[in-house]
């Protein structure tokens, strides 16, 4: 029998909230402190009684690691691309937890030459990040950029790739993108701001010249945009942007002159979303321009950009949502999204071709990848589905055939996709939409209401879940659980109304839609409140936080991954980091219309005494995205109202922030950990 041990208590100091003539008393703000050593001390004591209440599935978790890890290839290769004359790949060497970034002249039979090798580079430091890579137009230099605390802040270097000397230029505290000029010494580079870690300048760099002397080329000082700059494929351009969530601003500079002054594309228009991709003497803007809800194509000559030159080259349509395109020279390539599925929609310039690559399935992702090179005879795509690993496909636009560069490999000699079921059902929300939910079991279960299932969801941003493939869901899937994904409202599955109508003052869309769709599966006999759980992370922890406020008792256990749920405090505190830039999301508290509507739903602010589920919480201490204390006040705050005596941990990873560990497997530890913790629940130890 396993002893009673006693959860960890956070010592409550009052602190009073007011505005709006409305008073919260918040007993856990002093949480907020990470420099605070009872602060640390607690999360300390979170974490060893998590590691406690765990113990007995120590073996079951070390067991799915190792099969996790072995269900992927070690000794892995990227499929390689060219640019520039020289061809790129990324690979993994067995053993070791990083990528080796390399490169070979002209051909692949050239010899190998090592960019950086990530394993060396992150030997001291327990979180090791290499951001982007920007490769100098004559090929003998590479902007580089590494984040070793895991708050997105990362620190710009250049090193000579002749010599292998890395510059003493060093640029602290940017998004870790770097754009080179075409003379070879300029560079470009977003910088954070401090505290609130928003990119909000652009700055120029000479090589050599010393970080002090770097030029500020552009402020943002909108707090609630962020900006952000890089190069057009036809690297004629050199393109800052700045974008909200509603509004978005583009300015172009003639890479050939660092020195000159960029000029706006288009000036912003509050609800005026648009992105630009250039191709010889034009421009080609996706937009929402004149009420194209579901964004339209047009083009216009590089000298005249403003939106009153654009013209169409793909009006709007209701029901097909565009979301991006790649441009070749004799073909277009569009990726659009009809009745929540992906289509790569191909277009030749000369009119004669217009087609959509076929794709025999409901449950799968495809995406444009990396092209750039606009001469290529190939379209290069990737694909997976929930039952079919990933792959890398050449499309040959003259021969219209297909070859599959690459196909992920599961090892362990287990998995056959022949042996899983995938679909596609629709769910009636409370209101009579239709939600779809993807799904994916093990062939030959009974769908009799006695399945476990993993229901997951994220629903915020217009951020769209596809349904993908994942090698590590295979341990839960051959141990008898259902995993379903509900595209529910806030993200853009079903278009941009999709995602209107899941945000703001509708944003409660969000949350009854998965509690409909959970109510649909049990329903459905697909699984019974006993083993219904359901996940989510970051905007997807307020909507687990959300649905067992709302409807505990369906569920019995949640896993909420660096949850986004002290909504109310956070977004009325402008410091915090990216706060001022969520407003057309979840709207600004300082008005009292969303301040009492975000009220009446933020997790916190609602936890209640009654009956919750079983509950795994996990968080990062340097998380940049969703502030530590806010799960770590919400699981305090559980722990003193909550009526039942189900499991409520919470695990802080010391070392990482929002995304989690850094190396290649140690991720798999948490995620072990989250699946031990259900298979737990289900009494599956084996």
């Amino acid at each position: 029998m396993k002893k009673n041990i006693s959860h960890p208590v956070a010592q409550k100091f009052p602190h009073q909230l007011s505005i709006h003539n409305d008073i919260r008393i918040d007993d856990y703000y002093w949480l907020n402190d990470r420099k605070n050593p009872e602060v640390i001390k607690y999360l300390n004591a979170e974490n060893a009684y998590t590691k406690q209440m765990l113990k007995h599935t120590e073996k079951l978790q070390k067991l799915l690691f190792e099969e996790m890890k072995g269900r992927i290839k070690e000794d892995d290769t990227s499929v390689p691309y060219k640019l520039n004359g020289y061809w790129y790949l990324t690979r993994y060497e067995k053993g070791k937890d990083y990528p080796i970034y390399v490169r070979k002249k002209e051909t692949l039979e050239a010899p190998e030459e090592i960019l950086f090798d990530c394993n060396v580079m992150a030997k001291d430091y327990a979180y090791f990040n290499l951001g982007g890579i920007s490769i100098s137009p004559d090929n003998t230099m590479a902007a580089f950029s590494v984040d070793t605390v895991s708050r997105r802040q990362y620190t710009v270097q250049v090193k000579n790739l002749i010599t292998g000397e890395i510059y003493q230029d060093k640029i602290l505290n940017t998004t870790g993108s770097a754009v080179w000029a075409n003379d070879n010494k300029t560079l470009f580079y977003a910088m954070k701001d401090e505290i609130t870690l928003r990119s909000h300048k652009i700055f120029k760099h000479k090589l050599h010249s010393g970080t002090k002397n770097d030029v500020e080329v552009y402020h943002e000082k909108d707090e609630t945009f962020h900006t952000f700059v890089y190069k057009s494929k036809s690297k004629k351009y050199i393109i800052i942007g700045s974008s909200s969530t509603l509004s978005s601003e583009y300015q172009i500079l003639d890479a050939n002159t660092p020195d000159g002054k960029f000029k706006v594309f288009q000036k912003r228009i509050n609800d005026l979303e648009y992105s630009i991709a250039h191709y010889d003497d034009s421009f080609y803007i996706i937009s929402n321009a004149d009420s194209a809800t579901n964004f339209k194509l047009s083009k216009t000559n590089e000298k005249a950009t403003a939106k009153k030159y654009w013209q169409d080259v793909l009006p709007h349509r209701q029901d097909v949502l565009v979301e991006d395109i790649e441009i070749f020279k004799d073909y277009l390539v569009i990726n659009e999204r009809e009745n929540g599925l992906n289509n790569l929609r191909i277009i030749s310039w000369n009119g004669n071709e217009d087609y959509k690559l076929p794709f025999n399935s409901e449950t799968y992702t495809a995406f444009i990848g990396n092209n750039p090179d606009f001469e290529s005879p190939f379209l290069r795509y990737g694909f997976n589905s929930l039952i079919s690993p990933s792959s890398v496909i050449d499309y040959n636009f003259k021969t219209k055939k297909s070859e599959i560069k690459k196909e992920q490999q599961v090892l362990g000699g287990k998995f056959k996709k022949e042996n899983y079921e995938s679909k596609r059902i629709w769910a009636t929300a409370r209101d009579g939409v239709k939600v779809p939910i993807s799904l994916v079991y093990k062939k030959g279960i009974n769908l009799d209401g006695s399945n476990p299932l993993l229901q997951y969801a994220y629903g915020s941003y217009g951020s769209t879940i596809d349904p993908s493939f994942s090698s590590i869901r295979l341990s839960l899937l051959d141990r008898g659980f259902i995993y379903a994904i509900a595209h529910i409202r806030g993200g853009e599955y079903l278009g941009r109304n999709w995602y209107e109508t899941g945000k703001l003052l509708t944003k409660k869309n969000t949350f009854t839609d998965f509690i409909d769709c959970s109510k649909h599966l049990i329903a459905e006999k697909y699984t019974s409140k006993e083993h219904l759980y359901a996940y989510g992370g970051s905007a997807g922890g307020l909507l687990m936080g959300a649905v067992i406020n709302m409807n505990p008792e369906l569920y019995n256990g949640i896993l909420a991954a660096v949850p986004f749920v002290d909504v109310v405090t956070t977004m009325l505190d402008d410091t915090i980091p990216l706060t001022t830039g969520e407003y057309d999301e979840w709207g600004n508290p300082n008005e009292e219309q969303y301040y009492e509507y975000m009220k009446s739903y933020s997790p916190y602010d609602n936890v209640e005494a009654k009956e919750y589920p079983n509950m795994l919480v996990t968080t990062g201490l340097h998380d940049s995205q969703v502030q530590y204390w806010e799960p770590a006040k919400w699981v305090a705050k559980l722990r003193e109202l909550k009526t039942d005596s189900n499991k409520l941990l919470l695990h802080i990873d010391m070392d990482s922030g929002h995304g989690g560990a850094s190396g290649r497997f140690e991720s798999l530890k948490e995620v072990a950990m989250e699946y031990a913790f259900l298979l737990d629940l289900e009494g599956i130890y084996g």
